[in-house]
Order: structure tokens, then sequence, then C-alpha cells
């Protein structure tokens, strides 16, 4: 990594499969790190699966130290209890990184798609072939983990807008 390359882990969380991809940006280029699955039982109770996902996040992020963590927001299904079990493995997709004190940011799936594919109602294999684009070392082999380095070219994209609009308002404050 380089002094002013910063490594994001995107996050795509899920209960049978949660995708994570790591990528460095410096602001301009994004290269690709890793990427992988996390997977749980589905035969096991729900406190252990959720623990699966948690200790395998946990191993991702101090075997590849990134700074900074994008989780995809959870979104609302017809049915409800499927929509409550995600948001608890997107808990443990929140409090992991969290807890290794990464700044965590989400983002919602249409803008996720938007900002890799152009469009925010692009298909899974319009992200992955985005994503084969924008990374072309990347080496992945499911729509998971393509979702979660698309997730970390979202957080890439958008958190170098929000540094330049921030250092816009304080030269403002300066000026003024």
């Amino acid at each position: 990594m380089t002094a002013t390359a910063i490594r994001i882990i995107g996050i795509d969380p899920g209960l049978r499969r949660t995708g994570w991809g790591i990528l460095e940006s410096d602001g301009v280029r994004l290269s690709y790190v890793a990427s992988g699955l996390i997977t749980s039982d589905s035969e096991d109770d729900l406190a252990y699966r959720l623990r699966e996902i948690y200790q395998g996040l946990i191993e991702v992020i101090a075997g590849y130290k990134p700074l900074e963590a994008a989780v995809e927001e959870t979104f609302v299904n017809k049915d409800a209890r499927a929509t409550l079990k995600l948001g608890q493995a997107r808990g443990m997709a929140l409090l992991a990184p969290a807890q290794r004190g990464l700044r965590v940011a989400e983002y919602a799936p249409n803008v996720i798609k938007k900002t890799v594919t152009g469009t925010g109602h692009g298909e899974k294999r319009q992200i992955a072939a985005m994503v084969g684009f924008l990374l072309p070392k990347a080496k992945f082999e499911s729509a998971d983990e393509a979702d979660a380095l698309a997730i970390a070219i979202c957080h890439a994209s958008h958190r170098g807008r929000a540094q330049m609009l921030a250092a816009r308002s304080t030269r403002r404050e300066t000026v003024e």
C-alpha cells in the first residue's frame, strides 16, 4: 500500500454467505487486494451462524488491515422474518469493523449499483462485469464477492467526494 492509498473492505452481508472484498484506493486508481466468502451452516442455531460471520470478518480485518469499511444497507422484502435475519447478519457486518476501530459507511443498494454500473437498477451480471473492468486483477468466484467489491468501489468513490466537499467548506470558512 502506498503512503497515500487507503485500504477499504466492502461487506455484502448475508446469513448464508457474507461476501467481502478489499481494495486500495489512492483517490484516482483502484487496486484489488483480496475477496472471499464467509459461510454459515444453515443447520446451526442463529446465534452460532452470527458468530461465524462475526469471527470470519474479524479474521479478514486482522489479516488484511483495512482502514475503512463499507456495508450494504438492508433492503426490506415481503418476508419479514428473512429481512430480520438479514438485519442480524448485517449487524455483525457493522460490529466487526467498528470493534476494530475502522470508519464504517453504509450505502443503499441502488447507490452502489449506480456508482458501479451507471444505473441504480443494474443486474448482478452487470455488477460483476463492471467490477472485473474496474479491478482487472480481481479474482472473485461468486456474486457475493463481486457485490462486496462493488460496495468497496462505491465507498472509494464517495469518500473522495465527501473529503473534497469538506475541504471546500473549510477553505470557504477561512476566506470569509
